[in-house]
């Protein structure tokens, strides 16, 4: 983040240019961060409850793998495609409302003025101070459209990230972190390569909390538990319902 200096004070128009540029990308980059840190969390506790639940009911590496492998390529196409079509389709819902705004602007500029004014009283403006950077800013159409669809709708018109640049972070972090939790299964038998699979996701949890909380100013401690307890519960939950699967498809009459 650029910082102000003596030779550079706020009123310079170079500066504010530059540092209002830094702001765009830092904002713009919270998309990409959020889809790793999904992609990140999904991939460890997912794939680990899938494969402490198999090495629980059946006590074999080959079985372990077939279902963790299979289990990880259906979440990565799955996910990818997922968040490729919701991405998709949120933009195309975004760019319809902003062509009701610009149409508004077009052939209703009077009214679209009107409420951008009661939009800033809203927000804390006087009724005479509104209607006056109401007035100004309707002076050129496509500010007013900017600042409209900005207001009333909280989009922006710039469409930002591409659906498929998402989905690829998504997918991609997804695929890397599941290694975590199934790659001691090819190393180890299996009873060692679950404590193994467990030590390894915690690890890996932990640390990706330690980097969020730099993104959010938290205690790295804190956000490194606060994700390490979701490995926990995904551990928890495979190894028991792993240990009691055989029985009750043994009740079930299934083998």
């Amino acid at each position: 983040m650029r910082e102000p200096t003596v030779e550079r004070p706020f009123h310079d128009r170079t500066w504010l240019e530059a540092h209002l540029d830094d702001e765009r990308k830092g904002a713009d980059l919270l998309a990409e961060v959020r889809e790793t840190i999904f992609g990140l969390q999904d991939g460890v506790t997912s794939i680990l409850a899938v494969v402490s639940t198999v090495a629980a009911a059946s006590n074999d590496s080959y079985t372990v793998l077939i279902s963790g492998i299979a289990a990880t390529l259906a979440e990565v196409f799955s996910m990818g495609a997922g968040e490729y079509m919701s991405s998709k389709s949120q933009r195309e819902i975004f760019d319809a409302q902003i062509g009701v705004e610009r149409a508004e602007v077009a052939e209703r500029p009077g009214e679209a003025e009107a409420e951008l004014a009661l939009l800033f009283e809203r927000e804390g403006l006087a009724e005479d101070a509104a209607r006056r950077v109401a007035a100004e800013i309707a002076r050129d159409p496509n500010v007013l459209l900017r600042t409209m669809v900005e207001k009333e709708l909280g989009v922006t018109i710039e469409p930002g990230g591409s659906p498929l640049q998402g989905a690829l972070i998504l997918a991609g972090s997804f695929l890397a972190a599941a290694l975590f939790p199934l790659v001691p299964y090819f190393f180890f038998p299996v009873h060692s390569a679950l404590w193994v699979s467990i030590g390894l996701s915690a690890v890996a949890m932990f640390a990706v909390g330690v980097w969020k909380s730099r993104l959010t100013k938290r205690n790295p401690i804190a956000s490194g538990l606060e994700i390490l307890v979701l490995v926990a519960g995904a551990a928890i939950a495979g190894s028991f319902f792993g240990s009691i699967l055989p029985g009750l498809l043994g009740v079930a009459g299934i083998k």
